[in-house]
């Protein structure tokens, strides 16, 4: 009797736990949910530079960055809900914070949903930029490890998120959809110093889905609204000290069948200020293109070109281009298990603006994607590899 006791307990406590976190076993509502999930994502790399030398390493986070998180709602009537969610980003190799003494790096927030209104959620997350053209662009089929434009410099992958944001999303009408973000800078006597803005609007009927986002971004080195952003390359890392940022893009993507074809462009636009290390604005533009083929249910390849090239300022006359093809295929073995390869190279001419003990001019590195932000190549040209396995719980 008493096995048979703790059997029900266990049971009861499992059940409680997947209902809602708190909940009494037995009276837990079905209204209320707490969903835990994640990813956990580990590779074999080879890269034909990494300063100067090739190398053969262990790589997590490739086709899906490793994470978990709690996703859970609360139905209020009436078509309203509670919201909220904690999500985690780690290094599935050694078990480290993905951002030391930020447990819930990649977002935390709360907030309500209606059905009809739409839904307003408050904390840290992720730009309309990112969910709507990111979702279109060249990571949302090839993944940004290797198929990011170079060191993510337009932020299509997840590498921009705002602290103190208050986003609204609308719903879904007539195929469209829109969202705003603002995020606040915190400052005493000034609401406008440090903040920042983020929209976007998408259009989806049948085979077409068309997105267009911006983003503005204030007092870059202090904002205590800009919770992340990658200016850590050699391709933008001479703009670190920029006043502010500015990032416009738009994708599109037409699917037939098995087939998907699909078109990006992004401009980014760094403005210096009185304490900048460069003194012209500079402008980055890119373009690419996008496509993908299921052979099977189990099976889907995908291919990416982009053409990255940056304005003449600030002393260069003969700007940063970047060429980046890449490539994924992909065999699902089960809904949560995939295994996958990537490969893709990069060739990079012209001079860019480097950090290096100050700001330089110096000739332009392929960084493919942005796996390789920490590791550029010490010349003009880069391959990589990888073949790992990502499994979602």
């Amino acid at each position: 009797m008493k096995s048979l006791n703790r059997a029900r307990t266990r049971a009861c406590v499992l059940t409680s736990f997947t209902l809602a976190i708190g909940a009494f076993c037995g009276t837990a509502s079905a209204q209320s949910s707490v969903t835990l999930y994640g990813v956990v994502d580990n590779a074999f790399a080879y890269v034909s530079d990494q300063r100067g030398h090739s190398n053969i390493y262990m790589s997590q986070g490739n086709l899906q960055a490793s994470k978990f998180g709690f996703v859970g709602a609360e139905d209020l009537g009436g078509g309203t809900k509670a919201i909220f969610r904690l999500e985690s980003g780690f290094n599935s190799l050694t078990g480290a914070q993905a951002s030391a003494g930020t447990i819930f790096n990649r977002q935390a927030y709360m907030g309500l949903s209606n059905d009809r209104y739409g839904t307003l959620t408050l904390g840290r997350q992720y730009t309309p930029y990112f969910s709507m053209v990111g979702a279109l662009g060249p990571t949302g089929v090839l993944t940004g490890a290797t198929g990011a434009h170079p060191g993510d410099v337009d932020a299509l992958d997840t590498t921009l998120r705002f602290n103190n944001a208050v986003t609204y999303a609308s719903p879904v009408i007539a195929g469209f959809a829109f969202s705003a973000q603002y995020a606040l800078g915190g400052v005493p006597g000034s609401i406008a110093s440090g903040s920042n803005f983020s929209a976007a609007l998408r259009y989806d009927y049948k085979p077409v889905s068309v997105a267009a986002g911006y983003i503005k971004l204030k007092d870059i080195a202090t904002s205590p609204a800009l919770g992340s952003f990658a200016i850590n390359s050699p391709v933008n890392s001479g703009y670190a000290s920029a006043q502010s940022a500015q990032l416009i893009a738009a994708a599109a993507r037409y699917t037939y069948n098995d087939l998907m074809l699909g078109i990006n462009y992004s401009n980014v636009q760094y403005a210096p200020g009185s304490r900048s290390l460069f003194a012209d604005e500079a402008v980055f533009n890119s373009y690419g293109a996008i496509a993908t083929y299921r052979f099977t249910p189990a099976v889907n390849v995908a291919a990416g070109y982009s053409y990255t090239r940056a304005s003449k300022a600030n002393g260069i006359a003969d700007p940063a281009q970047y060429h980046q093809v890449s490539f994924e295929e992909t065999y699902s073995v089960s809904a949560r298990t995939t295994f996958y390869a990537l490969q893709a190279y990069q060739h990079a001419s012209g001079k860019s603006l480097v950090a290096a003990g100050g700001v330089v001019i110096a000739d332009a590195v392929a960084v493919v994607g942005d796996s390789q932000n920490a590791s550029p190549s010490a010349g003009p040209s880069q391959f990589v590899a990888m073949v790992g396995v990502r499994h979602a719980f």
